[in-house]
């Protein structure tokens, strides 16, 4: 261990032990293979569609899942993802126009 970790510097980010938390890095992802928003690790847009429908899918069944163990705020966040996401997906694959 360096002299740094022992110090608590350098120290890595923990997301905090909530629902978003668990939710969001699937909504990020989906938002970057729908080209809407740049990949961080490589600064490009671009699209893959079928990748972004899996991880709406992998949000709706975890929907699904939890059904009935929701806080009312956590049901209204996971609602929210899945409507931006979709609407999202039927832009990119043009079954809405813009």
């Amino acid at each position: 261990m360096s002299k740094n970790q022992a110090n608590g510097k350098n120290k890595e980010y923990l997301p905090l032990l909530e629902f978003s938390s668990l939710v969001f890095p699937f909504y990020t992802q989906a938002l970057i293979k729908l080209g809407l928003i740049e990949d961080p690790t490589s600064g490009q847009v671009s699209r893959n569609l079928e990748l972004a429908k899996r991880l709406i899918d992998l949000i709706d069944l975890l929907k699904d899942r939890t059904k009935g163990n929701l806080e009312p705020e956590e049901e209204k966040f996971l609602d929210a993802c899945l409507s931006q996401l979709k609407m999202g997906y039927l832009k990119q694959t043009e079954v809405v126009k813009a």
